[in-house]
């Protein structure tokens, strides 16, 4: 009986998976006996044997199908392939037939190889040196485009150049080579400082400099046009530049011409980014201008003591000529006091006369200490500004790194410019107070000298 009920479980399990399985919408079949189940199980094996059949008859189908592809694809490959070989064997003959040619090509050439090789050189080598040529400003870039379309097209070796390509490249050589040797001038497109263009009459050293308005003129090749140096050099050399430019037909005039190349010169470059005395000094930055106003001061005091030692001087000595004794110089007081104190005993006077000196020797060397002060403390100062701009620098060094020498020898420039003032300073200092000094000692030398007279005189009396 357990049996039997297992069984009809299995079959009752099939049956409603082949109910699921079937695209009809019908409604399910209500099963009341077990012949009636065997019977359904029957139809759904039947029917899915008829389904299974007609599966594999398509299948068959697209296999014959798939195989007639494959034949007509291996048929199209073997036609493909004998194509491939027919252009091979063609492309070998054009290779040979290419051999050939220009086996004969060459041969026809000869001599004139060589003779091209050195067209072509020529014409690449004029392209580049008429790319920065101030010239091309006056003449044009197409004959630099024209010198490159010739290189291209020797370098091909698939054409030669014709007679008249050969004479322009002959053409453009002379034209540079006069032009090298002139003085012109012509209305062309100038580019001003702030990116402005504007019409300016140029005139053209050769192919060193070009000048407009006074001013030198640098040539841009990537616009082929001049424009103005965005710093023009020393008055100087502006000054002759004007003198060019305003220049009649055969006159001699003298200008500052750079021969160092034709796009404006190195030596021109490096002209304009030397620093002007009044920015060497703004280098220092405070301890820079500290020095210099100092400087200033002591040499002005210098000045001012040397005037009124010369004036002082020149009392001395008119009094030191006279009988009469004048009371608005040094020796006048001093022989006041001498006169004053003649009767009284030696050593009674000689301390008059010493206490009288001493009274005059401040106003004779006032300001002098000072100046010496100046020229002692001027290179201290410069030497307090190289070590505090070596340590900005050393400090520069640790930021960025040693990769660029300009910085650092920049940093190295401006430190050692304090130096260089506070030498200076200090030289001419030193020299002013050493002139005054001696001038202060000599009207002082003069007081003593007078003095040492009226005691002589006075022992000369008691005797």
């Amino acid at each position: 009986m357990k049996n039997y009920l297992s069984i009809l479980f299995v079959l009752s399990l099939t049956f409603n998976t082949f109910i699921f399985a079937q695209d009809s919408e019908d409604e399910a079949v209500e099963v009341s006996t077990v012949e009636a189940l065997l019977m359904l199980v029957k139809e759904g094996k039947t029917a899915e044997q008829t389904e299974n059949s007609k599966r594999e008859a398509r299948f068959m189908a697209n296999k014959n199908k798939q195989a007639e592809i494959l034949a007509a694809e291996k048929r199209e490959l073997a036609r493909q392939e004998r194509i491939a070989d027919q252009l091979e064997a063609e492309y070998k003959k054009n290779e040979e037939i290419l051999r050939v040619k220009e086996e004969a090509y060459q041969k026809e050439l000869g001599s004139l190889v060589e003779l091209f090789g050195h067209l072509q050189s020529s014409a690449g080598e004029a392209a580049v040196q008429f790319s920065g040529s101030l010239t091309s400003a006056q003449y044009g870039l197409e004959r630099v485009s024209f010198l490159n379309d010739l290189t291209s097209k020797m370098s091909e070796t698939t054409e030669l150049p014709t007679i008249r390509e050969i004479e322009g490249l002959w053409y453009e050589l002379q034209r540079e080579m006069v032009a090298s040797g002139q003085v012109v001038s012509f209305e062309t497109t100038v580019i001003d400082v702030d990116g402005e263009s504007s019409t300016c009459n140029v005139t053209r050293v050769g192919l060193f400099n070009a000048v407009c308005d006074g001013k030198y003129l640098e040539y841009v090749s990537a616009s082929g046009q001049y424009a103005f140096l965005p710093r023009q050099p020393a008055g100087r050399y502006t000054k002759t530049a004007k003198n060019v430019g305003q220049a009649e037909a055969g006159e001699e005039v003298k200008f500052g011409v750079d021969p160092t190349g034709p796009t404006g010169g190195s030596l021109l470059a490096n002209l304009i980014q030397t620093p002007s005395l009044a920015e060497r000094a703004a280098q220092g930055r405070e301890v820079g201008y500290a020095i210099i106003f100092v400087g200033l001061i002591g040499i002005g005091i210098a000045f001012w003591k040397l005037w009124s030692l010369y004036v002082l001087g020149r009392a001395v000595k008119a009094q030191s000529s006279s009988k009469t004794v004048d009371v608005r110089n040094p020796l006048g007081r001093v022989l006041k006091v001498g006169e004053e104190n003649f009767k009284k005993d030696i050593d009674t006077l000689e301390l008059k006369l010493a206490e009288a000196i001493m009274a005059e020797r401040p106003s004779i060397e006032r300001g002098i200490g000072a100046v010496r002060i100046i020229s002692v403390v001027a290179p201290l100062a410069g030497l307090l500004g190289t070590v505090t701009g070596m340590i900005v620098t050393f400090q520069m060094i640790t930021l960025y790194g040693t990769g660029d020498p300009k910085l650092m020898a920049g940093g190295i420039s401006q430190a050692l410019v304090t130096t260089v003032l506070g030498l200076l300073v200090a030289i001419p200092t030193t020299l002013l107070h050493s002139f005054t000094a001696s001038s202060a000692k000599g009207i002082i030398s003069v007081l003593e000298e007078q003095s040492t007279g009226i005691l002589a005189e006075r022992a000369e009396g008691n005797n």
